[in-house]
């Protein structure tokens, strides 16, 4: 197995499958023995990154359903493998039969190219295809459900940010059940219905957007994360890049930060109801990348999505000259709204992971 496949220490996702092949799927190694456990766990949590539920979305209509082959056993986890698998149903290959040779502006198709020395399978993206983070939400959910149970932490990841369009206020937990209320995933009702005709507008244009989804993981205990190589702000960050179209990470204050004095971004320290806490969240809950207790705050860019309808220059590499391609297919004119629930089931299997290195969650519940 390649090491760009797996991703996590004591809990390992090893994602499988491409977007035109036969099927996709996860194999979670490490999860603890004794969590109850099925299909409708992670099912929930598919069909809240599933494509083809409205007109901001691509187009193609995959059921998205998930199998559990193995590690589950009357209900609950076994602590072997848990193997999970999807079986692709709406493929339309023939769509990308002009690609064979035509680089596509924005997409991965000339590096795989020539790394994988034009063996790679080009249909869909391949394994570089946002839908692979199907596989990210198989595993996530898992980690998501651990990390409720054992500590009651939770993560919670919304739409920010379309294109120009934000949000008014800052993201807080009190707006967490207001995420899914609309197709944008946006808690705040009125940005949200802009940030739907933006998105429209951009498809009507034959062109696309990116964004800005927020992320708040509360209820984490003290002490999680390794300096140096592997702190929590490093790994989360690793695992947030996985994600295709992320281009940007950060924490608390963030880039704003930096036009900040010491004496204004510094977290000043105080005593609630007996525990430390700070009084500012500024380092996004993270300190020398070692959680601190507070909540883990995280921004992340998107690109605006690379598949668009309109003609555009590109190259032949097989006669080596320059061409046009228009690209055919059923694709997103933003993927910003799909993205809250991959994000969550990635920010839980980086923090579970190292709630298992730091023995905080044991290995039988």
């Amino acid at each position: 197995m390649l090491p760009g496949s797996s991703i996590g220490q004591r809990l390992v996702l090893t994602s499988f499958g491409e977007s035109h092949g036969k099927s996709i799927g996860a194999v979670l190694d490490g999860c603890p023995a004794g969590l109850e456990l099925d299909e409708k766990d992670i099912q929930k949590m598919l069909d809240l990154r599933r494509p083809g539920q409205n007109l901001i979305s691509t187009q193609r209509k995959e059921g998205d359903v998930v199998e559990i082959i193995s590690g589950v056993f009357r209900g609950y986890t076994t602590g072997a493998p848990i193997t999970m698998v999807i079986w692709n149903s709406d493929q339309k290959s023939k769509d990308y039969e002009n690609l064979k040779t035509k680089l596509r502006p924005g997409h991965s198709d000339y590096t795989a190219m020539i790394k994988y020395n034009h063996y790679n399978d080009h249909r869909g993206g391949g394994r570089f295809s946002g839908r692979l983070t199907a596989t990210h939400v198989m595993g996530g959910a898992i980690a998501r459900k651990l990390l409720k149970v054992s500590l009651g932490v939770e993560t919670n990841s919304c739409t920010t940010q379309i294109g120009k369009i934000r949000m008014e206020r800052e993201f807080n937990t009190k707006m967490i059940k207001s995420i899914y209320k609309n197709e944008v995933r946006c808690p705040e009702e009125k940005t949200a219905k802009k940030m739907r005709e933006s998105i429209l507008n951009a498809r009507k244009k034959g062109d696309s957007l990116g964004g800005i989804i927020e992320s708040i993981t509360t209820k984490i205990p003290v002490g999680l994360g390794e300096p140096i190589f592997s702190s929590l702000e490093s790994d989360l960050s690793k695992a947030i890049f996985s994600i295709p179209s992320v281009k940007g990470v950060e924490f608390g204050s963030g880039f704003r930060g930096s036009e900040l004095f010491g004496s204004e971004n510094n977290d000043l320290y105080a005593i609630k109801k007996g525990k430390i806490i700070t009084k500012t969240n500024n380092s996004g809950g993270i300190l020398g990348g070692i959680s601190n207790g507070m909540p883990i705050t995280m921004r992340i860019a998107f690109k605006p999505a690379s598949s668009i309808a309109q003609k555009q220059s590109t190259v032949d590499i097989k006669s080596k000259k320059e061409t046009v391609l228009q690209v055919k297919g059923r694709h997103d004119p933003c993927v910003v709204p799909r993205a809250p629930p991959v994000v969550d089931s990635l920010v839980s299997l980086t923090i579970a992971d190292h709630a298992l290195i730091s023995g905080v969650i044991r290995p039988i519940l």
